[in-house]
């Protein structure tokens, strides 16, 4: 009986030593800033595809409308949900 309890104490130790190692690991300074560094790509490049894909029809196409501003909103948008998406799905972890 006595051995029973020895291994319960033991694995109840090392689970909470596992969930103490999780939370620190979210605490470090790397893992904000690769957080900042994925929201920031997650916004530069749609834009930049925006910005690109703009300008190649408005060189093909001249119009009176700007299609390299419509898509750099467009970009900005879509690259402003998936930012919001990476950090809430960061957020569910803790």
């Amino acid at each position: 009986m006595k051995e029973e309890e020895d291994e319960t104490e033991t694995i109840a130790r090392k689970a909470r030593a596992m969930e103490e190692a999780r939370k620190r690991r979210h605490q470090s300074p790397w893992h904000g800033l690769a957080m900042f560094g994925m929201v920031g790509w997650a916004v530069a490049v749609p834009v930049i595809a925006g910005i690109a894909l703009g300008l190649w029809i408005d060189s093909r196409w001249p119009s009176d409308m700007s299609w390299t501003l419509a898509l750099l909103l467009a970009g900005a948008a879509l690259g402003s949900l998936n930012a919001w998406y990476w950090v809430q799905r960061e957020g569910r972890d803790d």
